[in-house]
Order: C-alpha cells, then structure tokens, then sequence
C-alpha cells in the first residue's frame, strides 16, 4: 500500500538577509530535524548559516524499521537489512520521495527555482537525497551524501544514465576511513559507481572518522554550498 503523503516536520536555519537559495539537509537513522541541526552546530561550533541561503532540516516520520527487528525508527525508508547486497525497499523510498517533494514544493512557491536548491544528508539521508535528486530533482544545483552509500542494483544509477536533464547535479561525497557501519569502502563504490553512470562527483576521505561528522567536513560542505548557491 502507499501510504498517505505525510506533511513533514521541519526545523529551518533563517538566511541574515534575502532569501534567494535553499538546502535541504537530511538526518541519518533514528535521528530527527532538530537533532542533526544540534549536531552540526556541536560540531561546527555554530549553525550551518548563510546570509541569503535557507537550510532546512526535515524529520522522517517513525515507522517499523526492520534491521531493527521492526521497532518503530525515525527512518526515510526501510531496508531489508544494512548492506550493499539486497534489493531496496522501493516502496518505502518513493512514497518518501513524494513527502520529500512537498518541501521542495514549498520552496519553489517561497521564490526560490531548483536551481537554487542544494539537497543532501548523513548517512540513510544521504542516499535518500540521491533518490531524490536523481531521480524526481535531477535540476538542482547539487547534492550532498555524508558517510552514505546505495544498494549495488539501486535504480539510482539507472535513473543517472537515462537522464535526459544535463548536466545532471554535482555531487559531493564525504566518508570517515574508520567508519564501521558503513564501511568507506560502499562509500567509494558508491561514488564510482555514480561517475561510471555519467555524474560528476568528488569524493573526499576524511582519516580516522568513524560514522559522525567532523568538523573539517562541515567546513568543506559550507564552502561547497556557497560555491553551489553563489548568486
């Protein structure tokens, strides 16, 4: 069944001045808007902010989530387990693509066309930014994927080759070498993967990271965002 679009909380960091870009920020597993926001400013020792960009943190609503035996997570879709070797569960994917869409929605009735808009994430939002991006969004200015990576038959690199929007997006990539839930490895296969497909991406390793984000990472993603979204 699909379900109902669901409207979608949201905790959003105001631009200083005019509003003239958005990103749109997703958190990982388990987590929410408001929690990867206090991260990123842990983090960062601030907000992510920008004088004329808006960044807008969504919360995936709880739902059984199955590599937790089926416990209730705030998850943007469900997975057969966490590995690179099993089918995805599309079902739940792309009737969050949809909830997902609303925001991108509101944002073009905010003033702000696509092309003006960075979507990305950590970890499982991550990968749900690329499902949204290349395959519904493939006109924004780019996309962002911490610590992430695709099943090895994800539709995404199908959605990649057989795009008729080009240049597609720019992506970039971001992985801690030391991660052991998703190994660096899913990660630089991922990205490889996504270049064999025909986009351009850029893939940086950050030594001794586990499954977090780091402040020097956080640093490269707001100078990526600025370079992206510089009007």
């Amino acid at each position: 069944m699909n379900m109902a679009a669901v409207k979608l909380q949201k905790s959003v960091v105001s631009q200083a001045g005019k509003h003239s870009a958005s990103v749109i920020f997703l958190h990982g597993s388990g987590d929410t808007g408001p929690g990867l926001r206090r991260w990123v400013y842990d983090v960062l020792g601030q907000n992510l902010a920008f004088e004329n960009i808006r960044v807008i943190y969504p919360t995936a609503p709880a739902r059984p989530y199955t590599p937790m035996r089926g416990a209730q997570s705030n998850v943007w879709f469900d997975r057969h387990k966490i590995s690179q070797h099993c089918p995805e569960h599309l079902e739940s994917i792309d009737s969050m693509c949809d909830n997902l869409s609303a925001i991108v929605q509101e944002e073009i009735r905010a003033g702000i066309p696509k092309h003006r808009m960075v979507i990305g994430g950590f970890s499982m939002g991550g990968a749900m930014a690329l499902h949204l991006a290349c395959r519904y969004h493939q006109d924004v200015a780019g996309i962002f994927a911490l610590s992430s990576f695709l099943n090895k038959d994800s539709v995404v690199y199908q959605a990649v080759e057989n795009a008729s929007q080009q240049p597609l997006p720019e992506l970039l990539q971001c992985h801690g070498t030391a991660d052991e839930l998703v190994f660096h490895s899913w990660g630089e296969e991922t990205n490889s993967l996504l270049k064999k497909a025909g986009l351009n991406t850029s893939f940086h390793s950050f030594p001794d990271l586990n499954h977090q984000l780091c402040r020097q990472e956080l640093e490269l993603l707001h100078s990526w965002i600025l370079k992206k979204l510089s009007l």
